[in-house]
């Protein structure tokens, strides 16, 4: 179970959005790296990365903010927007990334995905955004016929390293986690999962370690960290007794 917070990159500051409308951001760091560096201070072990820009344009924006980051923690770091092309995943790779996340093109071309995972082990997630248990693509800006699950296994075997599971109407207002469908969606595919958009407080954290949960790779953190209504340390305390449980 990780705990991975979240660094979104809006015209290269470290902002949060609500329900994924760009016009609705906060700014929370003008300097992405330090916040990198922060976070792994705090004993984080991961840093989940979107650039925001970069999922409406379809191809990076914010690289000299997200190339920051890599230098500044030694932390693994996951990124997703904009990455579309095998050109795309191999040059973010050899930047020094954990792994990417790919969203758009995973329902535009679901051969590319199975294609890069075969040529990059370990190295690529599927981040897969819902609104109305439908996937939306293009930075969310446009709704697809797709189910959630159904989607999902269309990667069952692939390799695929994890699938990032967000619910859009949760994102950013701080409701909490849609346990229900993040759950649903783990209990149908053998891909670790993990559960984005409304984690809200330290009872989502304890939800988290509760048994039937254990079957998820982690949860995602934003705005819950940065408005201080997660304590990292209180949390990472109880995610490390519950691995050790």
């Amino acid at each position: 179970m990780i705990l991975f917070p979240a660094i979104d990159l809006k015209d290269g500051q470290c902002v949060r959005l609500k329900l994924g409308d760009m016009d609705q951001a906060t700014v929370y760091n003008p300097d992405p790296a330090a916040q990198a560096r922060s976070f792994e201070e705090q004993g984080f072990e991961w840093l989940h990365v979107v650039d925001l820009n970069g999922a409406f344009a379809g191809e990076t924006v914010n690289g000299a903010a997200v190339d920051a980051i890599l230098k500044a923690t030694k932390n693994p770091v996951q990124l997703g927007g904009g990455i579309r092309t095998l050109d795309h995943i191999e040059n973010w790779l050899s930047r020094g990334l954990a792994r990417v996340i790919l969203g758009t093109v995973a329902v535009r071309d679901p051969a590319l995905v199975i294609e890069a995972c075969a040529k990059f082990p370990g190295k690529v997630a599927v981040g897969i955004d819902a609104k109305g248990g439908k996937v939306a693509v293009e930075g969310w800006a446009e709704a697809s016929e797709l189910g959630v699950i159904e989607l999902a296994k269309k990667f069952e075997g692939a390799g695929v390293s994890a699938i990032i599971y967000t619910d859009i109407d949760r994102d950013g207002i701080l409701t909490g986690i849609n346990w229900a469908s993040t759950l649903e969606l783990a209990d149908a595919v053998s891909i670790p999962v993990i559960a984005s958009g409304g984690l809200a407080s330290m009872e989502d954290i304890r939800r988290m370690v509760e048994p039937e949960a254990k079957k998820l790779e982690g949860a995602i953190s934003g705005r819950a960290l940065y408005d201080g209504r997660i304590d990292p340390q209180e949390a990472l305390t109880l995610i490390r007794a519950a691995r050790k449980a």
